[in-house]
């Protein structure tokens, strides 16, 4: 195999070609609700609580970090949704989450100059990917579908007025943990293929380009698919013809496309 699709004769990049096939539908589906709602800073919180979870588990001596990074990320996310629903200054709230966090899990894991094991998690690595991990996130983007089918337009009235969403007989207390906890589970089983750093702009720019074309909720989540599928696909074949780290290529692209469809929707309202 020769030319543009060379990439495909190696298994590693089959693989990491249908994780991104599972990946950014996913990150498409959420990025939509995440962005509606102004949960930027919730999820980027939640990016930032890998470390501390990762932390905890080292602690507590949990054989599986993965497991005990999941868990903290639910209790967290719970957690901070109870107190952001009761303070009126959420992002302050969300930062000072934020900020602690990560400083708690950077303190913990470099104690003794052992958080180069752990570095790698800043960036990710999809290549790294396997066939069991794909099933995984293969049951994920199922129920994630499943739960937009069935709640996308509750969202959409929480995300419009809350008080409204009640009136309408919509249970938000509950719908707001159960979309926190999904958030915390696809960040948390994200991170090792994207990125710490990252995963938050990879949830939030397609989101935010489909934004700046779409007339109506219909274009708003199709456009917000296809620009986070197309950035990924396109990052990685970019990363590996480059040899750069992927999640950033993909990250990059996706911005790229965000400045363009801004500029695209300024021009279009004058």
């Amino acid at each position: 195999m020769s030319g543009l699709f060379s990439w495909l004769q190696f298994d590693f990049m089959k693989l990491a070609f249908l994780g991104i096939l599972l990946i950014t539908p996913l990150f498409g589906i959420l990025g939509t609700m995440i962005v509606n709602r102004k949960m930027a800073f919730f999820s980027d919180a939640l990016g930032h609580s890998a470390l501390t979870g990762i932390a905890v588990g080292v602690v507590l001596g949990v054989e599986d970090t993965n497991l005990s990074m999941i868990v903290f990320a639910v209790v967290f996310a719970v957690l901070l949704n109870k107190i952001s629903s009761r303070n009126g200054d959420t992002d302050t709230v969300i930062s000072v989450f934020s900020s602690l966090s990560i400083a708690l899990g950077l303190a913990i894991l470099s104690r003794g100059g052992n958080f180069s094991k752990y570095s790698g998690l800043l960036v990710g690595d999809i290549l790294s990917i396997t066939l069991p991990e794909l099933l995984y996130l293969g049951i994920l983007l199922a129920v994630t579908f499943l739960f937009w089918c069935l709640c996308s337009n509750w969202l959409q009235a929480l995300s419009i007025h809350r008080t409204l969403a009640k009136s309408k007989h919509i249970p938000v207390t509950l719908l707001e943990y159960l979309f926190a906890v999904l958030v915390a589970l696809i960040v948390m089983l994200s991170i090792k293929w994207v990125g710490i750093l990252i995963i938050n702009a990879l949830l939030i720019l397609p989101a935010a380009a489909s934004r700046n074309l779409s007339e109506n909720l219909r274009e708003y989540h199709f456009f917000a698919l296809v620009f986070s599928m197309f950035s990924g696909v396109l990052g990685l074949i970019i990363s590996y013809y480059t040899n750069v780290a992927t999640g950033p290529t993909i990250v990059i692209l996706a911005a790229i496309i965000y400045f363009a469809t801004y500029l695209y929707g300024r021009k279009r309202s004058i």
